[in-house]
């Protein structure tokens, strides 16, 4: 995955499908050590009815739905804080290094997350609105059905405007570089049919690469 840094610009379509290819395996893959979930503070997100009705289960099992059971399985599942600046509380310790959240409440739509390492240091660095410090490739998983709809290019937006690039973003994999520049050239278009980056030109920049409903869970 790290030849990312080096080739991306010039064969983005033959080197995400690769790194799709390795993720799959990612029940063996050793990553970074991620921030301490129990320090991290989170936003404040006020529940909606749906996210108020799920059960300490549901949202474990929510959670779980949005990556390869490989990484799900052990990973630490994490719930949403309450109050603003509190820790995010644990549902499940894991063993495997991997961070997973239920459906976010405040969002339009279905987006749990699976997070590694170098993706929790980038959660950590936008929560606290500095730039992040990513030492190696990182990947995130938001394959659970639906999908959800965001600025691709606010990092910060809650609502669409008419200059903030508001699209619904389907099931996809979050790919988080070291270097920036080597996102220069592909699209920013979510619509394109194929991986564009989300951020550009901000510090929190990263490739989305939509998936096939299904291709991840074996179906």
């Amino acid at each position: 995955m790290h030849i990312l840094r080096n080739v991306f610009p010039a064969v983005a379509g033959l080197t995400l499908a690769g790194l799709v290819s390795v993720s799959l395996m990612a029940g063996g893959q050793t990553p970074a050590k991620p921030a301490d979930p129990h320090r991290m503070p989170m936003p404040a997100r006020g529940m909606t009815m749906e996210a108020s009705k799920m059960t300490r289960e549901q949202k474990i099992a929510n959670a779980m739905s949005a990556a390869p059971a490989a990484v799900s399985a052990n990973a630490t599942i994490l719930d949403w804080p309450a109050k603003e600046g509190d820790a995010p509380p644990v549902l499940r310790k894991g063993t495997n290094g991997w961070s997973c959240l239920a459906d976010m409440p405040d969002t339009e739509g279905n987006d749990p997350m699976c997070l590694d390492g170098p993706w929790m240091k980038w959660v950590e660095a936008y929560l606290s609105k500095t730039t992040p410090m990513v030492g190696s490739v990182g990947i995130g998983y938001m394959i659970a059905p639906g999908g959800a709809k965001a600025s691709n290019s606010d990092p910060y937006a809650m609502k669409a405007t008419s200059d903030n690039q508001w699209a619904h973003h389907p099931p996809h994999m979050m790919i988080v570089v070291p270097d920036l520049k080597s996102l220069d050239g592909i699209s920013t278009d979510p619509a394109n049919g194929g991986p564009y980056v989300m951020f550009k030109g901000t510090p929190y920049a990263h490739i989305m690469a939509p998936t096939a409903p299904g291709m991840m869970h074996g179906h």
